[in-house]
């Protein structure tokens, strides 16, 4: 007599259900991605789009006489500042601003960091020794004093405002790629590297690099986010691009004097898009 088999289950339930389940159950997980993500690819876009608009003003081309002109207002959506300038257009050139900034700040410190963590790693002896006490120096400032210091120093302008947030990010990525570095340097694929003939710096860019990269570029996402809001803040201290070139850190300064009648002038630039990409980044972390 055959002994019938009994059907695999899942948690109690058929096998054949269960990928139904287990899509359900991560339904909620990928909206925690998507909808952010979604979110701030639209503002994205928004701001490097819109201002192409030829009935769109200038973002400093108001007038005093349309000063403080409310939301929804004939031809200024979002009303204007107390110079009389759109806010929607500042709004849309500032993002433009904190975008490119974070962007050319996260590739400067993944190239830098990268570079710096992978030879530590790698080399080790003296060489990581020295390289990691020095980029203790550096992170034994909080990120935003640190930022503050080195700004103050440089003085606001575009290029000396991402080269104080490349300073601030280097010590991470570095710690990134050096960790991931001490892991692969022990497989038998870079013995294997060895004996074949390759040089060190072969295996570094080869082998070393293309497996470190994954974790730094995951690690990007968290900082794109601060990196916008410790560009923000420099901005809103006036240490970042200095007026009248609009940012989101200098329109919530500029408005902060009219708070209490007109909200809207700090309230709008507030409300953009770091939120969304810390969610995306801890989205995939996780």
């Amino acid at each position: 007599m055959a002994v019938r088999t009994p059907e695999p289950t899942v948690a109690g339930l058929p096998a054949a259900a269960a990928p139904s389940r287990t899509r359900s159950a991560r339904f909620p997980a990928d909206l925690d991605l998507w909808v952010p993500g979604v979110l701030f690819g639209l503002i994205a876009l928004a701001c490097f789009l819109l201002p192409m608009i030829p009935s769109l003003p200038g973002p400093n081309d108001g007038s005093l006489s349309e000063a403080l002109q409310p939301l929804f207002s004939p031809g200024h959506v979002l009303g204007t500042d107390p110079l009389g300038n759109d806010i929607l257009s500042r709004l849309l050139h500032g993002g433009q601003t904190s975008l490119i900034v974070g962007f050319c700040t996260n590739v400067a410190g993944i190239v830098i960091g990268g570079f710096i963590g992978i030879l530590a790693g790698f080399k080790g002896g003296l060489i990581d020794a020295t390289i990691m006490r020095v980029l203790d120096v550096f992170m034994a400032f909080p990120a935003l004093v640190l930022a503050i210091v080195v700004a103050t120093y440089l003085g606001p302008s575009l290029p000396n405002l991402v080269g104080t947030l490349t300073i601030v990010t280097v010590p991470m990525y570095a710690r990134i790629a050096r960790a991931t570095t001490l892991k692969q340097r022990e497989h038998v694929y870079i013995s294997a590297a060895r004996v074949a003939g390759q040089r060190d710096l072969a295996i570094l860019f080869r082998h070393i690099a293309p497996n470190a990269a994954a974790p730094v570029l995951t690690a990007s996402l968290l900082a794109f986010g601060v990196v916008i809001v410790v560009e923000a803040t420099l901005s809103f201290l006036g240490l970042g691009i200095p007026p009248p070139d609009p940012t989101w850190g200098n329109m919530i300064a500029r408005g902060q004097s009219n708070l209490s009648t007109d909200p809207a002038l700090v309230l709008i630039p507030r409300s953009c898009p770091q939120s969304h990409i810390r969610r995306v980044a801890r989205s995939i972390m996780a």
